[in-house]
């Protein structure tokens, strides 16, 4: 026993205040008891880190460790509390677990591999064992500790964008580092206080610090930006005003469809996903369409065609480059969609045109929220797994916790 009590020590790491007292296996119900006993003499105060003497000793407490072989490893122990003369009597610190957790530090490294591993909290909890509660406060924990390590030094660039949390008009706003890919924060809802909250969890020296933001075109972000970044350029994200593009063009064929079916005709039928393309994503069937689409239906004059042209010559206002001559550039674009009388494309280019000064920022600072689009999947994914959210700091640590860009293991 010896022996045995000796090997258990070494395997645990223990310094000499602690000693395995005892080593209970049962095979009936496949587990290790690993009883834990308290042989120094001084204790630190969990709290100013004063060494003093020890006061006496909390009742047992159990924490679970990595398995022994198939058995589930239990650790036992009566933590001993110190006698502070500044704080009074606190529960200590032990080496082999952090403060309130039902785990060892070896097993939450173990259990945050595996659960990111399997992707989803069901399918990782299933495999080591471990009930939804226990898997969440072990994500918890892991977030917490990212965080509070996590390094912002050289942080100059990031985006502000909008997720869906729940039904209907349910939203979440995300801060994201542009160039590092990873997701900063994530807050309830998207107004300007909602935008504030992010802004807070950064310290202010390093709100000083950033150079430019990318935001879509929404006034809450805007102000948030303005007040609490106000050195910084504002971009307007180069995806979303494709997006209003996109949804100027769709509506001007949803109109015209509307139209020629009540003629019976039904020539922009199947059309709506292949107009929102960039053309060179498109393989080489659905590009022939394309092609066959704009080569006989402009000569006919389609408003969707037209739309269409209008929306795909805008593209190369970002190839420009610098800004002057993209402002030239947007110029020419402007005039030609004022004239093309068709309704939807006008209030996106005056739209456009009075925001102009932030689109033409992207020029002195190329950056967009492709970051946090690039991650909808993801948090769609997450959403999928867990049935969804009804409450928002579950959700929160779940994107943080599987987006992978924290410490989240012990140190």
């Amino acid at each position: 026993m010896e022996s045995l009590n000796a090997h258990y020590r070494r395997l645990l790491g223990l310094n000499d205040d602690w000693t395995v007292g005892d080593v209970d296996l049962s095979v009936a119900d496949k587990r290790v008891s690993i009883a834990l006993s308290f042989v120094g003499d001084r204790v630190t105060c969990p709290e100013c880190g004063a060494v003093c003497c020890c006061h006496d000793h909390a009742p047992d407490r159990r924490w679970r460790h990595l398995d022994t072989m198939q058995f589930e490893t239990i650790l036992t122990a009566r933590v001993p509390r110190s006698a502070c003369e500044s704080c009074g009597v606190k529960t200590t610190a032990v080496p082999w677990a952090g403060k309130h957790s039902r785990f060892t530090l070896m097993f939450e490294a173990f259990a945050i591999d595996v659960l990111i591993a399997a992707g989803s909290v069901q399918s990782g909890r299933a495999l080591i064992g471990l009930s939804w509660q226990s898997a969440h406060a072990v994500m918890q924990r892991a977030v917490e500790r990212g965080l509070a390590k996590r390094d912002n030094d050289g942080l100059r660039y990031v985006g502000i964008d909008e997720k869906s949390f729940g039904r209907g008009q349910s939203y979440v706003s995300v801060m994201t580092e542009t160039q590092g890919s990873r997701v900063l924060d994530i807050v309830p809802d998207r107004t300007e206080e909602a935008a504030d909250a992010l802004w807070n969890t950064l310290p202010k020296e390093q709100c000083k610090s950033i150079e430019a933001v990318s935001i879509d075109m929404w006034q809450a972000y805007e102000n948030s930006v303005e007040t609490n970044a106000p050195q910084a350029e504002i971009v307007f994200d180069k995806f979303h005003i494709a997006k209003h593009l996109n949804e100027a063009v769709d509506k001007i064929r949803h109109a015209e469809h509307k139209e020629l079916k009540a003629k019976s005709d039904d020539r922009l039928t199947g059309l709506r996903q292949l107009l929102m393309y960039h053309p060179e994503n498109l393989d080489e069937e659905r590009s022939e369409q394309l092609s066959d689409f704009l080569g006989e239906r402009k000569r006919q004059q389609l408003r969707t065609a037209r739309a269409w042209c209008l929306k795909d010559y805008f593209r190369w206002f970002w190839t420009y480059p610098n800004a002057a001559s993209a402002a030239e550039f947007f110029e020419e674009w402007y005039a030609w969609a004022i004239r093309s009388r068709l309704q939807p494309v006008k209030r996106v280019a005056r739209m456009l045109k009075s925001r102009l000064k932030n689109i033409l920022s992207w020029f002195r600072h190329p950056i967009s929220n492709a970051t946090a689009e690039g991650f909808n999947s993801r948090i769609q994914l997450i959403k999928s797994n867990a049935r969804g959210f009804r409450n928002f700091a579950n959700y929160r640590t779940r994107i943080l916790f599987f987006c992978r860009k924290l410490k989240l293991k012990p140190c």
